[in-house]
């Protein structure tokens, strides 16, 4: 067993070696990891800073709410409704549409909820120091259509900070701390139990360094899908040219950098050969899922690929020669979020290989057009140079 971990670790290693040290892009590829590694330098300060005022100012709050709590003062009304309004964030999805009435401790909520936040918002109001009563005038909703006040995306997260899929600072370097120590006992201990203290110890790791939910993490829930790219660039050229382009998968690896080759099955199923991280082919089949011509095309992978990925692009004309390019790639890469992090360390970021491929398809089509300007002007020198005219027939005329 143990050397079955040596020989596999010397095949990471020598990998790891014939990726960096490649004679064409190891040059590339080394500058690329420089720079990750100077960018997680500067993310790691960031973070670090946040951390320390997240537990300074959550270490004065619990203090202040401990004095409070052994203070027999009743607080005045404004303080009590800033009280409310503060945790009405943590109690409803739209705490903007609810609205606080305070007189002599007494909590009047007016305004729209949804049904099922309606028992979680009253009872925690009530919870609030220093609330005598609550009184309910709330107008109760089952769903959020035709409510303009309940649309939108949802601000708030109730519900215990450890089930919130983004976790504060403070909670994490907590997290992240009591998993290193699990870990470093898991690797101290033998057999069963070892291993699985190194797993939870790890997990809790990962899940405090990433701040990605755990289904996410291991590219595990419903979806299944891990990572998202959206991004959006203006094209000088006609709405119709570039239809031509996204709508012919064959052209794609003309502009996208990994992508080798895509080959066309039968209408509307395509397989395609990708270059995964060192350059190992991935091979999937995708089939079109929306086709809308010059303004809408989807695509996803068949179920049970072994690349789980997506794509749409929407096409909006700006003028007769300008044309605005929505694009959203969606992705799971293998072990989740956790081989997105590893292939960002290798120096190929998603969202920096999209944003690349799509400044290539717009250098690629402005030159198109361009090239088709210059063509159309030369003939029309070209042509207006052969045509005979009048003027000239009597010019000739006049010197005779």
């Amino acid at each position: 067993m143990q050397g079955q971990g040596k020989l596999l670790t010397g095949v990471i290693m020598g990998a790891g070696a014939m990726y960096l040290l490649d004679p064409d892009r190891g040059a590339r590829r080394r500058s690329l990891l420089r720079d990750q590694g100077i960018h997680v330098g500067h993310k790691l300060g960031d973070g670090l800073a946040a951390t320390a005022r997240d537990t300074r100012n959550r270490t004065l709050g619990v203090t202040a709410e401990f004095r409070r709590r052994f203070s027999r003062q009743q607080p005045d009304d404004e303080v009590l409704h800033d009280r409310v309004r503060s945790a009405l964030g943590r109690l409803v999805s739209h705490p903007g549409s609810v609205t606080v009435i305070v007189f002599e401790g007494r909590v009047t909520l007016g305004g729209q909820v949804l049904e099922h936040e309606l028992d979680p918002l009253l009872k925690g109001v009530d919870r609030v120091l220093g609330v005598r009563e609550v009184q309910n005038e709330l107008e109760i909703h089952r769903s959020a259509n035709g409510v303009p006040s309940l649309q939108g995306s949802e601000h708030g997260e109730s519900g215990a900070e450890g089930t919130r899929e983004n976790w504060p600072p403070a909670t994490r370097l907590v997290v992240g701390a009591l998993g290193g120590l699990v870990a470093l006992q898991g690797s101290r201990s033998r057999g069963l139990q070892g291993q699985m203290l190194s797993l939870v110890g790890v997990s809790l790791l990962a899940r405090a360094a990433s701040n990605v939910p755990a289904r996410r993490l291991v590219a595990l829930g419903s979806s299944g899908r891990a990572i998202t790219v959206e991004e959006t660039l203006q094209v000088s050229a006609p709405v119709d040219r570039v239809w031509d382009l996204w709508s012919n998968f064959e052209s794609f690896p003309r502009f996208m950098a990994h992508l080798r080759e895509v080959r066309k099955i039968d209408e509307g199923r395509s397989r395609w050969i990708a270059a995964g991280p060192a350059g190992v082919p991935a091979e999937w089949e995708a089939v079109i899922t929306d086709w809308v011509p010059s303004q809408f095309i989807g695509w996803r992978s068949v179920e049970g690929s072994p690349v789980e990925t997506s794509g749409q692009v929407r096409l909006r004309p700006v003028s007769d020669r300008e044309t605005q390019v929505d694009v959203q790639l969606t992705y799971t890469p293998p072990a989740g979020a956790a081989g997105h992090a590893l292939a960002s360390l290798l120096g190929v970021d998603p969202k920096q290989a999209v944003e690349e491929d799509l400044l290539r398809l717009k250098s690629l089509l402005e030159d198109q057009q361009t090239s088709m300007a210059d063509e159309a002007i030369d003939l029309q020198e070209v042509a207006g140079s052969a045509k005979p005219t009048g003027r000239t027939k009597k010019t000739s005329s006049r010197k005779k």
